[in-house]
């Protein structure tokens, strides 16, 4: 298996329509986005070429492909606003792999070191990242690659007939 990583400058319609399918994924959707409530969860959203090209003004993204194929996203951004701990030259992160064939893996760990690498060379020392409370198997990712919870934020999620709390991780580099 041969995972590589490519930095996203210039988005296609091909690349659109794997974010698309992926971000209105009823099996992703709870994992990667905050829902007050069943009509949220419930929502689906449109993504673009466009839309990716705005995105990318304040996302430094990342595409994962394994064998030539593309299979998810990471991403970071710096210092934004809804960082728990306000501490300057921060990178939140954020990670997907799409497609059902490149999980269970080690794609997520690999991508996970890719992307520390290029948040330490951007001249970042600090990552946060929010994962929810019932997503265990990231949690478990998170622990293993040196990240430690510093927050939980309670009923930041709605999802299975219940709310869920947001917990914050983080790491020095």
């Amino acid at each position: 298996m041969g995972v590589t990583f490519e930095k996203l400058t210039e988005p296609t319609t091909q690349i659109a329509s794997a974010y698309h399918r992926w971000e209105n994924d009823t099996s992703l959707i709870p994992m990667v986005r905050p829902n007050p409530d069943q009509d949220a969860l419930e929502k689906r959203y449109e993504v673009t070429a466009e839309s990716l090209k705005q995105r990318l003004k304040n996302h430094e993204i990342f595409l994962i492909y394994m064998d030539g194929e593309l299979v998810g996203e990471m991403n970071y951004m710096i210092n934004p606003g809804h960082l728990h701990s306000k501490k300057q030259d921060t990178a939140w992160i954020g990670i997907t792999i799409g497609e059902a064939a490149g999980r269970g893996k080690g794609i997520g760990f690999e991508a996970i070191r890719y992307l520390e690498g290029r948040i330490k060379e951007a001249g970042l020392d600090r990552v946060e990242l929010g994962v929810f409370e019932f997503n265990e198997k990231a949690q478990k990712l998170y622990r293993k690659l040196g990240y430690e919870e510093i927050a939980r934020i309670p009923d930041f999620t709605y999802w299975n007939g219940s709310k869920w709390a947001d917990i914050r991780m983080e790491k020095f580099l």
